[in-house]
């Protein structure tokens, strides 16, 4: 089960300090209320400014499109993990859809000899 970010939406615009891999790091995540997005900044912990306005999209993770060694480890993604949702919206923030920490391995599952289904 991954770890999610907890964020008070009623709150924004927020900013908190936030371990990541070997590293503490600074976010910021923002609201839009023209548009109805979220945005997220990315600080080093010297609040030095690695990105800026990062868009969060549904099921893509943050700073995908970017290179920079700076970026933290593991990937972080909105989403909706029961899949239910289209994008993100202030009404379904923090209720179905979740800033994760994506740090759960996907090991697909190795068939044990004598478990197979006959049809």
């Amino acid at each position: 089960m991954r770890d999610y970010i907890p964020i008070e939406k009623d709150s924004l615009p927020e900013q908190f300090e936030i371990d990541l891999g070997e590293e503490t790091f600074i976010i910021g995540v923002n609201y839009n209320t023209s548009y109805d997005f979220f945005t997220v900044d990315l600080y080093d912990a010297n609040q030095n400014v690695i990105v800026l306005g990062e868009k969060m999209v549904l099921n893509t993770p943050l700073w995908s499109d970017l290179v920079d060694e700076r970026l933290p480890a593991p990937s972080i993604v909105p989403m909706d993990e029961a899949g239910q949702e289209t994008k993100i919206t202030f009404k379904n923030f923090m209720v179905t859809t979740f800033l994760y920490i994506d740090d759960v391995l996907d090991i697909p599952e190795i068939p044990i000899l004598g478990e197979e289904e006959y049809g």
